[in-house]
């Protein structure tokens, strides 16, 4: 039994610029982002992870002092420093990554 096979022509896509609207970036700012800081990492075996108990104290390869590390959706996007705000704790921004090293990180 044979099938008939026919040719399909695609449109060519035109490398047309469109303009942002501000409906465009209206929908983008519903959008929901993880904020999360980093006070810092270590890394452990399994059995030095599996001896931890109460009191433990793990010792991190950041400096005390040194800026924390501020993530949106995992990303690097800034560093800061601890602040405490009615009696919660806050990050103050000191430096900001530009946007290009921002795309570095998505390569």
């Amino acid at each position: 039994m044979e099938q008939e096979i026919q040719q399909h022509e695609f449109k060519d896509i035109k490398d047309e610029k469109r303009q942002t609207t501000a409906r465009d970036i209206e929908f983008l700012l519903d959008i929901p982002v993880e904020i999360t800081v980093q006070l810092g990492k270590t890394k452990m075996l399994i059995k030095e992870l599996l001896q931890l108990g109460q009191g433990s104290v793990v010792e991190l390869e950041k400096l005390a002092g040194e800026p924390m590390e501020i993530m949106a959706n995992n990303r690097l996007i800034a560093r800061g420093e601890v602040v405490v705000v009615n009696e919660k704790f806050g990050v103050r921004m000191t430096d900001i990554i530009s946007p290009s090293e921002r795309l570095s990180q998505l390569k």
